[in-house]
């Protein structure tokens, strides 16, 4: 009936999540709220585990992409599942260290670390740098012999490859602010740089095509071209590859159009290209990284708003008016986002009600949905977008000075804060 297997329907009519009463959260923590069922997180954290178990004899490591949404008890979560961690930014890491993640189980990514989130993660001792360019290698380097270490990295690699996705979110083609390109020879000269490098330990390649990908085609395509740069590697420099992260970039459902693989398939699928390839090429196979983010939270997420104008313009549409908007969730501005709208008071209703779910921001453009359909809502109802646990308050903002939403756990029938509501003080806090 839903998008995501952690919502359902109860003997009221409303809409729950992890078997709560969704209106009966939005009474207790206000509105807006993002809402995040743990017990469905972890499940899918449990499932990638698996994964390399059962189609890499454990040869590998499953690791939570953090931007998709980061936070303290997220981070303890991923932990607690035996994952590793991506993160993007000193703030990420940060939020790691703080709550004791490992370090030896982090992976820093980003295309243009700055010299202080390079400095930082040789002094937390991290266990991969995902290298960049060139000029990133080479100021690793001094940050390392600086600090008398040596750190080990993974070059980032565009494999060329059409994710099939909205052209925001590609990241495998040559024409990418990411990685280096395997077309113009660039990817090899970094590999022969990491090796010569000083106090740097090269240890493998690393590639991502996209985000929200259905097809399991351009990831087999990914392990194809990767394999083989292996294999041009040790023809080139006599080095073996220890490592191979395919990164992410799995689809989750956000409409009952979407029709994603069970995240299984894709691994093993993926899996047998990969075998047969290191058989074909004559290369050992490597140790395995794969990088979930947005399918372990987003189907885990929903937010929580309150309807207020309903304003109807006959013959062109009627706009529902909530107390939220761009600010909480910027991806319908962005990438013209697909959600499912649920009124969560009438869940039980007929959706034949079409509406443009319209923010409070100060943006003609700040809008959640056109044209969905919903149940008949009015002046008071509680509206549910479903499948909002990545990319929505990671991406949040201040914009207009409105403070950000807190962010509610659920699990085993009890709620509870896991980031607080900003408050007004929050806002100004850092004016001078």
């Amino acid at each position: 009936m839903f998008v995501s297997d952690c919502l359902s329907v109860n003997e009221k009519g409303n809409l729950t999540i992890g078997g709560i009463d969704t209106v009966d959260l939005a009474a207790k923590y206000g509105t807006p709220c993002y809402v995040v069922d743990e017990d469905q997180i972890r499940a899918n954290c449990r499932a990638y585990v698996k994964s390399i178990e059962d189609n890499y004899d454990g040869n590998g490591l499953a690791i939570y992409a953090s931007k998709a949404f980061n936070c303290k008890a997220m981070c303890k979560i991923v932990n607690e599942e035996k994952m590793g961690l991506d993160v993007v930014s000193g703030g990420e890491l940060y939020t790691a260290l703080s709550v004791g993640f490992p370090s030896e189980k982090i992976y820093f990514h980003g295309n243009n670390k700055t010299l202080a989130e390079l400095d930082e993660a040789v002094k937390a001792g991290v266990g991969r740098v995902v290298v960049d360019n060139i000029y990133e290698l080479e100021n690793l380097s001094k940050a390392a012999k600086k600090q008398g270490k040596t750190v080990g990295v993974l070059l980032r690699i565009k494999p060329g490859i059409d994710a099939h996705t909205h052209s925001f979110i590609m990241t495998g083609q040559i024409d990418s602010k990411f990685g280096f390109a395997l077309e113009t020879g660039e990817a090899m000269d970094g590999i022969k740089a990491a090796i010569a490098a000083e106090n740097i330990d090269f240890k493998g390649v690393h590639c991502h095509i996209g985000s929200q990908i259905f097809d399991v085609e351009p990831f087999e395509r990914a392990a194809e071209v990767m394999i083989g740069f292996m294999a041009d590697i040790k023809a080139e420099t006599g080095v073996e590859v220890e490592e191979l992260d395919l990164g992410g970039g799995f689809g989750i459902k956000y409409s009952s159009d979407d029709n994603p693989l069970a995240y299984s398939e894709y691994m093993a699928k993926v899996a047998g290209v990969l075998k047969a390839e290191c058989v074909k090429k004559g290369v050992k196979q490597p140790f395995i990284v794969i990088e979930p983010g947005r399918s372990v939270a987003g189907s885990a997420g929903i937010t929580l708003y309150t309807v207020g104008a309903v304003k109807t313009i006959p013959d062109i549409r009627t706009y529902v008016s909530i107390d939220g908007g761009m600010g909480d969730n910027p991806r319908y501005i962005l990438y013209q986002s697909t959600y499912e709208l649920v009124c969560a008071n009438k869940a039980d209703k007929p959706k034949d009600f079409k509406i443009t779910l319209a923010g409070r921001c100060c943006e003609s453009g700040d809008l959640i949905q056109e044209d969905a359909l919903v149940q008949q809502v009015e002046p008071g109802d509680i509206m549910a977008v479903l499948s909002t646990g990545a990319y929505n308050y990671s991406m949040s903002s201040n914009y207009n000075r409105i403070p950000k939403p807190p962010v509610v756990m659920v699990s085993g029938g009890q709620s509870r804060v896991v980031v607080r509501r900003e408050t007004y003080e929050d806002i100004i806090a850092k004016d001078m």
